[in-house]
């Protein structure tokens, strides 16, 4: 199940990175968290790749940001990639976005309300792109193997998935450390440790211009450490990881984003446990 995507291998035992803010805020501002986290990604070994979205079709409330559109995400991405030798990653949500996207990335992002939509799945793989697949927060973890099947259907075998907790009740997601293992025999895994801390529609943000609350999702990012060690522990291919330089001030899911700061010593942790794992398991596979 394991594949290439720019120099490095998915799903052979190499720890990866998916990081960046949650939208594209401004050219100025995507360029220089790709440039920010890139160097210390280099630094640490890992081999990484940029997220960011060009619409949050999703957000809560009507009046939230949701990005500078396709057009100019593309264009934003595609000089992210091309002139910082960064490969790129953004989410589609209609199958007609998906020609025009996979010219600027590298990676196609399925959302989790999204991953059983069979003619977006579908588009996907028929672009070429590697595909991720995030799981959705009430699809057991077993029957992303459907959603997994409907992309290797068209042929392309650069398929994953990535995990982000499952609905618990109202405005709250739990992470259950048991679909790791069983969606990586499906496919290789990802943990996204972000979303995983986010609570739904929980929070209330500032004033809007009419002066009406925008509704916002709230989040607990204390909680980022811990949960994406316990994942990197049980044994996933990659993290994923929202990363603001200013969370307060960050358009989107800023209650749940890891503060650049953090980012660092974050990464040199998930390393050395990432090697401990792979030491205890080639020891008792012996």
């Amino acid at each position: 199940m394991s594949f290439q995507l720019s120099g490095f291998t998915i799903g052979a035992g190499e720890l990866f990175l998916i990081a960046g803010p949650c939208v594209i805020e401004s050219e100025g501002h995507a360029r220089s968290m790709a440039s920010a986290i890139a160097e210390i990604a280099h630094t640490a070994g890992v081999p990484y790749i940029f997220k960011a979205s060009y619409d949050k079709a999703n957000r809560t409330s009507l009046q939230s940001f949701r990005g500078p559109g396709i057009q100019e995400g593309a264009r934003i991405l595609r000089r992210i990639r091309d002139e910082l030798k960064i490969p790129t990653l953004t989410d589609v949500h209609e199958p007609e976005q998906v020609a025009q996207i996979a010219e600027a990335v590298d990676v196609i992002q399925i959302p989790a309300f999204l991953c059983r939509q069979t003619d977006l799945l579908t588009a996907a793989g028929q672009s070429g792109r590697a595909v991720n697949i995030k799981k959705g927060q009430f699809v057991a973890p077993w029957d992303m193997q459907h959603a997994v099947e409907k992309v290797r259907a068209t042929g392309n075998d650069r398929v994953f998935l990535t995990e982000r907790g499952s609905s618990f009740g109202y405005n709250n997601l739990v992470v259950d450390m048991r679909s790791l293992a069983i969606m990586r025999s499906i496919a290789p895994v990802v943990f996204d440790g972000t979303h995983a801390v986010q609570l739904p529609s929980a929070g209330s943000g500032s004033q809007t211009t009419n002066g009406q609350p925008t509704a916002v999702s709230g989040g607990q990012p204390q909680f980022i450490p811990l949960l994406t060690r316990a994942a990197v522990a049980a044994g996933v291919d990659g993290v994923f990881l929202e990363v603001h330089d200013n969370p307060a001030a960050a358009k989107s899911d800023a209650a749940n984003a890891l503060d650049l700061k953090r980012m660092n010593s974050l990464v040199r942790e998930l390393l050395a446990i990432h090697a401990a794992a792979r030491s205890t398991n080639q020891r008792s596979n012996v």
